[in-house]
């Protein structure tokens, strides 16, 4: 069987698996509590009882990741976010009442959930468990089937969710597709009843484009360039760890790592010792070290070098923080932290999300500079603000604009599931993560009841005194 061979009996596996899943959705439009759950249980169960096959098969697609960063930003994320759906879904599924006006009384409103239908999620290679399942959970919790593109460029990661998807679930509750990219072609073209895809902004456009070819609903989770800024009066000994642990977590790659740090000229010197000094209390070596990822292929490594050469011949200084001198000893991808001081906007490392250990250092003379600065930029998915004030932090909270913040830290509003997590603008459109992931794969439907003792016949024609009183008095309330 040749390579066109292969494509055409993936796309038929897909408009298969995706009549299927429309047929048993007809057959079951409202799946019950009592069944959301059932999968749901499924799921956590996947994930818990095969948690070290994931953790083995997402190493060896990485040619080196930190299984305990896989155990925490993967599994735990996924179960927290599956055991949280189960205890809440019987009151997101709740119909809501809303307040009726007195000029609509004696009738009364109401929000119904419902489930969409057929979902399509599109899943990226960085964090190839969590970032494919948290959405699955979603749109499962708010009653849809679903359907998963994991990426090709983690294959065995792929693989195994395929493999024990497929053992725990029926085709027509929960399927996964994997392949190349004519297929994520093809499944982003699919006329789903949602589509989420997870991604970079460049292939976000294209899969919006698609979408939008049969109007599908998409929420698009991309990326951009999150900054850190570093207030004149943060305290620098509690900065520098937690700065470095977001962006070090899974070697940078990760679409919410502080992209770029933003410092008062006269703490940059300080910040960047203090930065080095972190680095190598978490990672006395790099090449042999289990704690260190690496970068999850050769591409994507040598788009880093190149990063690093443009800054360089741009004018910026380059500081790699190799403690031990090993960063390349076990694996040509495990890649040594680099600071790059003194970056401009023509260097590529200031224009280009990075997704990977790489940091560059803006340095800033006033707040107001600062601010104004990062309010011209585009909107990043998220920001981290480092400071003391609260007045201060208020006030740049204003006067910034970005999908999520972290104060005095990295990472952690992407982990309260209390909290919405999307982008804005160029990082993407729409949100998940907890309640809002029941209500982006619901359709809130809107629902008056009207009253037998309704004066709304006042209304209707022949129009005369009695509709001119009424609209008169509505007009008063």
């Amino acid at each position: 069987m040749n390579a066109s061979d292969d494509a055409t009996v993936v796309l038929a596996e897909l408009a298969r698996l995706h009549a299927l899943q429309r047929d048993a959705f007809a057959r079951e439009r409202y799946p019950s509590a009592a069944i959301r759950r059932d999968r749901l249980a499924r799921l956590l169960a996947l994930v818990r009882d095969h948690e070290r096959e994931f953790v083995a098969a997402i190493d060896a697609d990485f040619g080196g990741r930190s299984s305990h960063e896989t155990r925490l930003g993967e599994a735990m994320i996924v179960e927290t976010t599956i055991r949280h759906a189960m205890r809440a879904l019987p009151r997101w599924m709740r119909a809501r009442r809303v307040r009726t006006p007195l000029s609509l009384a004696p009738g009364r409103g109401f929000v119904l959930p419902q489930p969409l239908g057929v979902v399509g999620v599109i899943s990226p290679w960085n964090y190839p468990l969590q970032l494919a399942l948290v959405p699955v959970a979603g749109a499962i919790a708010a009653g849809n089937r679903a359907m998963l593109k994991p990426s090709e460029l983690v294959p065995r990661t792929s693989a195994l969710l395929a493999e024990h998807v497929g053992r725990r679930f029926d085709a027509s509750e929960l399927a996964v597709l994997t392949g190349n990219a004519t297929l994520g072609a093809a499944f982003a073209a699919t006329r789903f009843d949602h589509l989420f895809f997870t991604g970079s902004t460049a292939v976000g456009r294209h899969v919006a484009r698609a979408a939008a070819e049969n109007l599908v609903p998409v929420t698009l989770e991309l990326g951009g360039k999150s900054p850190a800024l570093i207030a004149p009066d943060a305290d620098l000994d509690r900065t520098a760890p937690r700065l470095v642990a977001g962006k070090l977590f899974n070697a940078g790659q990760t679409c919410i790592a502080p992209d770029y740090a933003v410092v008062p000229v006269a703490l940059r010197d300080a910040l960047v010792e203090r930065i080095k000094a972190s680095v190598a209390r978490f990672y006395p070596t790099l090449g042999p070290n289990p704690d260190y990822s690496a970068i999850v292929n050769e591409r994507h490594a040598e788009r880093l070098r190149y990063l690093i050469e443009d800054a360089r011949e741009r004018g910026a200084s380059i500081v790699a923080i190799d403690p031990a001198g090993d960063a390349a000893s076990a694996s040509a991808r495990k890649f040594a932290p680099t600071l790059i001081l003194g970056a401009t906007d023509d260097m590529a490392v200031m224009r280009e999300e990075i997704f990977g250990p790489l940091l560059p250092i803006e340095t800033y003379a006033s707040l107001d500079e600062a601010v104004a600065r990062l309010a011209a930029r585009p909107r990043p998915l998220a920001f981290y603000y480092f400071g003391e004030a609260a007045a201060t932090r208020d006030r740049v909270l204003r006067e910034t604009i970005a999908g999520g913040v972290t104060v005095n830290d990295t990472l952690y509003h992407f982990a309260h599931e209390a909290l919405p997590f999307g982008g804005v603008g160029e990082s993407g459109s729409g949100a998940y993560h907890g309640e809002r992931s029941f209500e982006t794969f619901s359709h809130m439907k809107g629902v008056f009841v009207q009253s037998r003792r309704s004066p709304a016949y006042l209304l209707w024609p022949p129009y005369g005194r009695a509709f001119e009183g009424l609209l008169a008095l509505l007009r008063r309330l």
